[in-house]
């Protein structure tokens, strides 16, 4: 059994079905409590060893609610009303691959998928800014496929290290830019956070693009799903697919002493310095963008 967060709950349960504007602003204004959520969830695992070198760990998670919770947020404001969808399915799988030491040497993979499913009707909230969905859709945690993969080396204990990682991630949904004309309504900034662009004219923030008969449109950042091929459930706007490689070099006992260590590390991340979105006008983040190429230095005193 789950139970909805209190805030504005009260207002929120006062809105009906569609919510304060389907509801009240039309003068059809009723009062249905958003009800308990009531969940099943499965989990299942498995652990092999393959052969001398190699661990496999296999996980699967299946969630399944009726009268799924969520939130409606009140434009781009942080002021949100729960809310009940009808049901929900979630489901994903996640698998490691790691090897033991080998002279040094370790490698692990992480792998997993992901789908987050609400069906309609929703019940209570405002829903100012977004269209009352009646049949299924993916909410912003929903991703195809990610994966890490993690090479470290270390001759002895007492030695040097070094740390690659390798970092893909499908994208995540962005329900905010469906269609073109979802596109040509943002504002300058949005256009050019996504890198919209219509033939050979280019979104910035000296130039909104509102107009675009070119056959040849799209965004640098997110996916616009063609004419006639948007679906909510099925094919979704997503943030476009990234990779991002990072590299850390240290020493866990820099001075070789028994009793207090020194440590130091040195850490670039996002070595190739990629441009790319997590998500777009999430209702209940915002935007945000994968972190530029930074370098980091630490010290450290271990007694």
């Amino acid at each position: 059994m789950e139970t909805p967060t209190t805030e504005n709950l009260v207002a929120s349960s006062s809105t009906g079905s569609g919510g304060l504007v389907g509801n009240l602003f039309a003068g059809a204004a009723e009062v249905r409590p958003i009800a308990l959520g009531r969940r099943n969830q499965y989990d299942a695992g498995i652990q092999q060893r393959l052969g001398r070198w190699v661990v496999v760990d296999v996980s699967y998670f299946r969630k399944y609610t009726r009268n799924a919770f969520d939130f409606d947020a009140l434009l781009s404001s942080p002021i949100t009303f729960p809310i009940g969808w009808k049901q929900s399915k979630l489901d994903g799988v996640a698998a490691r691959i790691s090897t033991i030491d080998i002279h040094g040497f370790r490698v692990f993979a992480t792998m997993g998928h992901a789908n987050a499913r609400f069906f309609g009707p929703e019940n209570g909230g405002i829903v100012f800014n977004s269209k009352l969905t009646v049949g299924a859709y993916r909410q912003d945690h929903d991703q195809v496929y990610q994966q890490n993969v993690n090479l470290h080396y270390q001759r002895s204990k007492s030695s040097w290290w070094a740390n690659f990682t390798w970092r893909y991630d499908s994208g995540l949904v962005v329900g905010a830019v469906n269609s073109l004309a979802d596109a040509l309504g943002l504002t300058a900034a949005q256009q050019a956070v996504i890198g919209f662009y219509c033939g050979d004219q280019r979104a910035s923030l000296a130039n909104r693009i509102t107009a675009c008969s070119a056959p040849r449109y799209g965004a640098g950042r997110i996916d616009i799903p063609a004419p006639g091929t948007e679906n909510n459930d099925h094919n979704p706007p997503r943030a476009r697919p990234r990779n991002l490689f990072h590299l850390a070099v240290g020493s866990d006992n820099l001075l070789h002493t028994e009793r207090a260590r020194l440590i130091v590390r040195f850490t670039a991340l996002n070595l190739s310095n990629a441009a790319a979105l997590y998500n777009f006008l999430s209702p209940f983040s915002g935007t945000h963008w994968v972190e530029p190429r930074v370098y980091q230095a630490q010290v450290g005193w271990a007694f």
